[in-house]
């Protein structure tokens, strides 16, 4: 006999793809790709720093903004090139300009940056061509605003539901972790009766990461679960605690070697967590299909088209 309609078996909902993952997880290295992050971060902000000082006519500030910009970026492509295993993949990304690509954008960028913070450090420790010099520092000012950024637009850029779906506010959070970085290496590398403009940018950069990370994860809502558990949990409650405490040390630090190194360290330090903290909570939600079937599902339920990476 034919069953009646309340005894048949109600209809399946997608949850998941059949347990396994629905994307592939990055599989990006560590510590290559997250210090990558961070150093590409710390130079770009360094770089605007410097040209900031050189226009307020602060020399001594501007030569170390100027040496860290080009130590970041130089470090920084060298743990790029460790994750592409061969020099030339990088200089193969350079064969093409494509504005619509964030890996292009962001190939150009790093190349011409680096170029231009060698020029600027150059001149600013031999004391030649100073011309020249100051015009690539203030070029680097416009490459390094790219820098602290485009990292953040890379990662929104893919199909990894954590960094996807916070595509507003990561280029927020690494924002101001690189510049809360670059103010506390300045700190680090300039006398402290001219260090007033680190020590601000510091406590900006500190506020503006804090902030960004909390609205993110707030909006986030059940993606943002990755952000509070396991590894990618304890990394960013580090970075939470060494940024916001190096952010008051540095509003304090004026007067106080001691308090303008503390400050400085936990600043660097919370900035690596965050890069690594950002790094496995994209493996995790990668890795867990509901991550990518649940906010797809409700969409469609609500009436509006899937979410597209990409696009």
């Amino acid at each position: 006999m034919p069953r009646r309609r309340d005894e048949m078996v109600p209809d399946a909902e997608f949850r998941s793809y059949y347990g396994q993952p629905v994307i592939k997880p990055p599989i990006w290295h560590e510590p290559h790709m997250p210090t990558y992050l961070y150093l590409g971060g710390l130079s770009g902000a360094a770089s605007t720093m410097a040209a900031v000082a050189r226009l307020s006519g602060d020399r001594r500030l501007e030569f170390s903004s100027r040496l860290i910009a080009f130590a970041g970026g130089t470090a920084g492509a060298a743990f790029l090139v460790a994750e592409l295993g061969r020099p030339e993949r990088f200089l193969n990304m350079l064969r093409v300009f494509k504005t619509s690509s964030p890996m292009s954008v962001g190939s150009w960028t790093l190349a011409a940056q680096g170029g231009l913070t060698a020029v600027g450090a150059a001149s600013a420790v031999t004391g030649v061509l100073p011309l020249v010099g100051d015009a690539a520092s203030l070029a680097s000012g416009v490459t390094g605003t790219l820098m602290a950024t485009y990292t953040a637009v890379l990662l929104a850029d893919t199909a990894v539901p954590v960094w996807h779906e916070g595509r507003r506010e990561l280029p927020f959070l690494f924002a101001g972790s690189a510049m809360a970085s670059a103010g506390g290496m300045a700190m680090l590398t300039t006398p402290r009766a001219q260090a007033g403009p680190a020590r601000a940018a510091t406590v900006l950069g500190a506020a503006v990461e804090t902030a960004a990370g909390a609205i993110m994860e707030r909006r986030l809502g059940m993606l943002s679960e990755p952000y509070h558990s396991g590894k990618a949990g304890r990394l960013m409650r580090a970075s939470r605690v060494l940024t916001a405490g190096g952010g008051l040390l540095a509003a304090v630090a004026g007067r106080s070697r001691a308090l303008t190194a503390l400050s400085g360290l936990a600043v660097t330090a919370g900035a690596l967590c965050t890069r690594f903290a950002v790094l496995e909570a994209g493996r995790v939600s990668a890795a867990d299909p509901k991550y990518t079937v649940v906010p797809q599902r409700e969409r469609l339920d609500a009436g509006r088209p899937a979410s597209v990476p990409g696009r």
